[in-house]
């Protein structure tokens, strides 16, 4: 399922099915008022608010540069919700997640992408490569790939431990212009033969109309959730400045990419 970057739907969450224990935040699957079935990211969990906003950031941009990315939902989540749940932890975690969570579409029969089973194209692999190094994304090593296979095409999940600047804040406009020396894990690195070709069109795509449109899709309250801003307005506009400035400076983490890239050669 697909749809516009410039829109978000919300449902409402109807029904916990199972939690996804392979997670490091709980995640589940359960069922929304509109029949079908999430993988649902809680406010609650451990990474927090934060966690939703790089999910939500992530996943979008992604989409925006023409990845497979599944559906992204505002979920909300009744007090009611869950009170039947035998397991205490996963009771208390439905208990601090009440309010607005974010959710993927669930992907019917996916299997996870294997390095060692898959190749990757090299146009695909590069881009992927790219948007990780732009977005900071520390998690999608071989160890735990964050990418399905579906339908035969590869999608892209999972983008909340991106953008970890935001877990200090305070130095944003320093970490804009590092390098993302994490590359050097990154899976599809061995394929990624085309980060130049995929930096001019990824600049091309992410023009701050698209940046300005993606952060806007922010909640307020999710904003207003960082102590260490004064508005939502205040907040959001962060992220646009720091994704702006990671644009503007994206060939310091090309070059650290391509020169991972070569280390493994």
């Amino acid at each position: 399922m697909t749809h516009s970057s410039d829109t978000i739907r919300t449902v409402n969450v109807t029904r916990y099915v199972t939690p996804l224990r392979e997670g490091g935040s709980l995640p589940a699957i359960a069922e929304a008022d509109d029949g079908f079935l999430y993988v649902l990211k809680f406010r609650g969990a451990g990474q927090g608010i934060k966690a939703l906003i790089a999910e939500l950031i992530g996943g979008e941009t992604a989409r925006a540069l023409g990845l497979k990315v599944p559906e992204l939902v505002f979920a909300n989540l009744d007090a009611a919700f869950g009170r039947t749940e035998p397991d205490e932890e996963i009771q208390d975690l439905n208990k601090a997640s009440v309010g607005l969570n974010l959710a993927l579409h669930y992907l019917s029969g996916a299997i996870t992408f294997d390095p060692t089973a898959s190749t990757v194209d090299p146009a695909l692999a590069s881009k992927i490569v790219w948007l990780d190094c732009f977005l900071t994304n520390v998690d999608r090593t071989p160890r735990n790939t964050n990418m399905l296979m579906w339908n035969r095409e590869l999608w892209l999940i999972d983008h909340g431990a991106a953008l970890y600047f935001h877990h200090s804040w305070s130095n944003w406009e320093e970490q804009s212009k590092r390098p993302f020396v994490q590359v050097k894990d990154h899976v599809l690195l061995p394929w990624a033969t085309e980060l130049d070709v995929a930096d001019a069109a990824c600049r091309a795509v992410l023009t701050k109309e698209r940046i300005h449109a993606i952060v806007s899709l922010i909640p307020d309250e999710w904003l207003l959730a960082n102590e260490q801003v004064t508005s939502a307005e205040e907040g959001r506009k962060v992220y646009e400045q720091f994704l702006e400035s990671r644009i503007a400076s994206s060939e310091i983490f090309v070059k650290e990419a391509q020169h991972a890239r070569a280390a493994l050669i």
